[in-house]
C-alpha cells in the first residue's frame, strides 16, 4: 500500500464515529379542493391554480358538472358499488389518498361543492395523523340555496340537515330546515314519512340543479315533495315551517332495517320467500296476545304491544328488501293502503250516508266487487272471480272467502236450511267411505266437503268459523289443564288413567 494511502487509512475516523447528515423529512401532503356547486364560474382561482399544479388527482365523484375540470383524475365512483355503506367508502377513499400522498409528497383531491359542508371524506383525512391536509375553501350549494329561495339564513335561523339522517336531527324541529343529500326518489321519501303528523299540505321547496340552464325552484306541498322532480345530487329540499315537530318513528324502524340488511350477515341472506314463516309466527302471537288482553289490566297491553312490533318489522323487512331491488318501498305501501281506505269509506271522505256497521260492511263489498271488475275488464289474462283470493291462508278462511265470491254470483243456498241438509248428506257420505274400506284419499275428500259444509253454514248463520273453531279450541284447551290439575290433586297419572276416570274429571271440569 501506497505510504500516503496508509497514513490516510490510519488518520480515517472509524465507522462508529462518522455521523451522517440527516434529510429532511417530508411530510406527504393532501390539498383539499371544492367544485363548487355546479357552474364553472363559481370555482375559486386558488381551486383553478392547485388544478393545474398538483400532477397526481383524485376526484370523489364525476357525477358533477365541473368534475371534467380533472380529466386526469382517479375518480372513486366505483367504490359506491363496490361497498355497501358509505363509511366503508369513505374509508377506502381515505386509504387510496393517503397511500398516494405518501408515495408522491403531495396529491390533490376533489369534492362537489365546499369541503367543509356534509364531506365526511374530508373530515376522515383531516384527521388522519400519516399526512398534512390543506383545505382551500369553495362555495357551496347553500350560498345558491338562500340566493334562489330568498332569505337570510342567520336570520331566519336555518338549521342544515343530512338527509340521511334527517329522522335524527330533525326530531323535535319544526323548521326552517335545508335538507341537503337528497340525492334520490327514496331519500326524499324517508324524509316525507318521517312526519307522521303531516296534513299534506304543509309547503316545501324542491330546489335542484341550482346556477346550472335547467335550474328548478318548485313550490309545492308535503305530500308531492318526493313526486315532483327526479332528484339526484344537486336536489335539496328547504322546509319553512312545520304545524308539528318531526317525530318519525317509522323513520328509525326504517333506517334501522336498511342498517340490518347493509351489516348483519343473517339479514342479508333473506328474501321475501324465507321471511314468509316468521310472518306467519308473527301474525299468530299477535292473536295470543290480543287473547290475552285484560281491559282491566293495563299491563297486560305490554305484550300486544311488543308483538305488534314484530309484526311490523315484519313489513318493513319486506319493504326494505323490494326497495333494494328497486322495486318499492314503505312509502308506496303507506300511499296504497292510505287511497284504499279513502276510497272504501266513502261514508268519511264522501257523501254517502249509513246507518250502521251493517251498512258500511254492504258498502265495503260493493265497493271491492267494482274494483275487482275493473281489474278484471283492465287485464288481458284468463280471470276468475276468486282472483285476489290468497291461496294460503288457513283453511276455514279459505273456505269462507271462496264461498263468498261464489255467492257474490248467486251461487249460493237462499238460506240456511240448504246449508243444515248439506251437512247431513256430506256426514253420511263420510261415514259410507269408511265402512266401504277407508280408502285415504275418498276418506280425506270426504272430510274436506263435511268441514267445508259446515263452514257454510257458519257464514249464514253469521258467524266466523275461524273464530269459532279457535274459540272452541282454547274451551277445550282450559278444560283440560283443568282435568290436569284435578288429576294431580287426586293423585291419578292421568297418562295411564281409565276412560271413566277421565270422563269423571271432564264432568267436573266442566262445572266450573
Amino acid at each position: 500500500m501506497d505510504d500516503g494511502i496508509l497514513q490516510l487509512a490510519r488518520s480515517s475516523p472509524t465507522s462508529s464515529s462518522i455521523r451522517p447528515v440527516s434529510a429532511p423529512v417530508v411530510i406527504p401532503s393532501v390539498v383539499i379542493v371544492g367544485l363548487g356547486p355546479g357552474p364553472v364560474n363559481a370555482l375559486t382561482k386558488a381551486t383553478l391554480d392547485a388544478i393545474d399544479e398538483i400532477q397526481v388527482q383524485f376526484v370523489r365523484t364525476r357525477k358533477h358538472p365541473t368534475a371534467s375540470l380533472l380529466p386526469r383524475a382517479t375518480s372513486f365512483d366505483d367504490l359506491y358499488e363496490h361497498f355497501e355503506t358509505f363509511d366503508e367508502v369513505y374509508s377506502a377513499i381515505t386509504e387510496q389518498v393517503v397511500a398516494a400522498a405518501i408515495e408522491h409528497g403531495v396529491v390533490l383531491y376533489a369534492v362537489p361543492g365546499s369541503p367543509l359542508v356534509l364531506e365526511n371524506s374530508v373530515t376522515q383525512l383531516a384527521g388522519d395523523p400519516r399526512i398534512t391536509v390543506q383545505i382551500l375553501p369553495a362555495m357551496s350549494f347553500l350560498d345558491l340555496a338562500w340566493a334562489a329561495i330568498g332569505i337570510d339564513p342567520v336570520n331566519a335561523g336555518v338549521r342544515l340537515i343530512d338527509g340521511h339522517r334527517f329522522i335524527g336531527e330533525a326530531a323535535g324541529e319544526r323548521g326552517p330546515l335545508l335538507v341537503a343529500q337528497v340525492h334520490s326518489g327514496w331519500v326524499l321519501s324517508d324524509v316525507k314519512l318521517a312526519f307522521e303528523s303531516s296534513s299534506g299540505d304543509e309547503p316545501v321547496v324542491i330546489l335542484h340543479h341550482l346556477g346550472l340552464s335547467d335550474q328548478r325552484v318548485e313550490h309545492t306541498t308535503w305530500k308531492h315533495l318526493d313526486q315532483v322532480v327526479d332528484a339526484d345530487h344537486l336536489t335539496s329540499l328547504y322546509i319553512p315551517r312545520l304545524a308539528n315537530p318531526i317525530a318519525g318513528e317509522m323513520v328509525q324502524l326504517s333506517q334501522l332495517a336498511r342498517t340490518l340488511r347493509e351489516q348483519c350477515p343473517w339479514d342479508r341472506q333473506q328474501t321475501h320467500e324465507s321471511l314468509i314463516k316468521y310472518l306467519l309466527e308473527e301474525t299468530y302471537e299477535v292473536v295470543d296476545a290480543i287473547g290475552a288482553l285484560d281491559l282491566n289490566d293495563p299491563s297486560t297491553d305490554v305484550a300486544l304491544i311488543e308483538e305488534l312490533g314484530d309484526l311490523l318489522y315484519q313489513i318493513e323487512f319486506h319493504a326494505t328488501i323490494a326497495e333494494q331491488q328497486g322495486r318499492f318501498s314503505m312509502v308506496d305501501i303507506a300511499r296504497t293502503i292510505h287511497s284504499k281506505l279513502v276510497r272504501r269509506h266513502p261514508h268519511v271522505f264522501g257523501d254517502i250516508v249509513v246507518k250502521n256497521a251493517d251498512e258500511v260492511v254492504t258498502n265495503w263489498d260493493s265497493i271491492k266487487k267494482i274494483e275487482r271488475e275493473s281489474k278484471l275488464l283492465e287485464s288481458s289474462d284468463r280471470v276468475s272471480v276468486f282472483d285476489g283470493v290468497a291461496t294460503s291462508s288457513p283453511s276455514l278462511i279459505l273456505a269462507t272467502k271462496l264461498q263468498k265470491r261464489a255467492a257474490d254470483v248467486g251461487f249460493d243456498w237462499p238460506n240456511a236450511d240448504g246449508a243444515y241438509a248439506k251437512i247431513v248428506e256430506e256426514t253420511a257420505e263420510l261415514r259410507d267411505a269408511i265402512r266401504a274400506g277407508g280408502d285415504p284419499q275418498v276418506v280425506r275428500m270426504e272430510l274436506g266437503d263435511l268441514l267445508f259444509s259446515v263452514v257454510n253454514l257458519s257464514r249464514h248463520i253469521g258467524h266466523d268459523a275461524e273464530l269459532a273453531l279457535r274459540t272452541s279450541a282454547n274451551k277445550f284447551r282450559t278444560r283440560f289443564e283443568y282435568v290436569e290439575r284435578l288429576a294431580h290433586d287426586h293423585g291419578i297419572d292421568i297418562a295411564n288413567a281409565s276412560l271413566e276416570e277421565l270422563d269423571s274429571l271432564w264432568d267436573e271440569a266442566k262445572r266450573v
